[in-house]
């Protein structure tokens, strides 16, 4: 979703540039983990309008692999307060969103004036759609607070359409590494502290290698078609000088792209 000034790493105590952790499209994806948007509420959709992370770097490069979407059928999958939807409008798609935080589906309604059906359902559990339903899904910083991720690439593959794409972006996981120190390989439920207008948040997400994160995808039957990590756009040069130079050297997200084939993959034979 979004990020505030100052991401302070839990257990360190230490003060870190917001945006790395401290953004998210989504909402955390398990019992206890949507609770943080529910507080934040308005507050973090005011915020993430136009964050560094959110609005100059993470909603253009998305929408960038998205493409063209007029006339598509797109499911925007952990929609948070709305603004990939009201992006989308713009853009023509026919939309429809899901969203496990209800503060989040409020304010994703009031922001597109209802002109989308918002179901609240969780990420990695079964979605309220049927087979094939969709020609693209976006879930944009979101994918990282499903606690199995597995079974949610599973429940993007059977909505959509052979032949459509999903375009997801999460925290890059080298750079969690970094920050959060450990075993890259090992799968963490990690948590920052984000600073906010009522006090400090506490906000859990997975970390995970890239290597798990892909096996995710292909393992429910996608292919990747490209893996993107994004550069910030101009518009944050001005607005943000210090994270458009720290971006612009190393990568605070990554893009996949990926395809679901228009015919199945042939079984082995046994």
């Amino acid at each position: 979703m979004g990020m505030l000034a100052v991401v302070i790493q839990a257990g360190s105590g230490s003060c870190r540039p917001a945006g790395i952790a401290g953004v998210c499209h989504g909402v955390c994806m398990d019992e206890g983990l949507w609770d943080a948007y529910d507080r934040m509420g308005l507050s973090f959709q005011e915020h993430a309008a136009d964050s560094a992370y959110n609005a100059h770097y993470d909603r253009p490069a998305v929408l960038a692999a998205l493409g063209p979407v007029t006339g598509l059928r797109v499911l925007d999958a952990a929609c948070g307060p709305g603004l990939y939807l009201r992006e989308l409008l713009e853009r023509g798609a026919k939309v429809s969103a899901f969203d496990a935080s209800p503060v989040m589906v409020a304010l994703a309604r009031q922001l597109t004036a209802n002109q989308v059906r918002i179901e609240q359902a969780v990420l990695g559990e079964p979605l309220p759609y049927p087979d094939c339903a969709f020609d693209l899904i976006v879930c944009a910083l979101a994918i990282h607070y499903a606690s199995d991720r597995a079974a949610a690439f599973a429940e993007f593959c059977r909505v959509l359409r052979p032949g459509g794409a999903v375009v997801v972006s999460t925290q890059h996981p080298f750079m969690d590494w970094l920050r959060k120190n450990g075993s890259y390989f090992q799968t963490t439920l990690e948590t920052d502290i984000w600073p906010g207008p009522s006090g400090e948040q506490p906000v859990h997400f997975w970390r995970e290698p890239l290597s798990a994160l892909c096996a995710a995808a292909t393992d429910a039957g996608f292919l990747i078609e490209k893996l993107v990590e994004p550069i910030p756009a101009e518009s944050m040069r001005e607005r943000y000088p210090e994270d458009y130079e720290k971006l612009s050297k190393e990568p605070g997200f990554l893009i996949l792209r990926l395809l679901k084939p228009a015919t199945p993959k042939p079984s082995t034979p046994s």
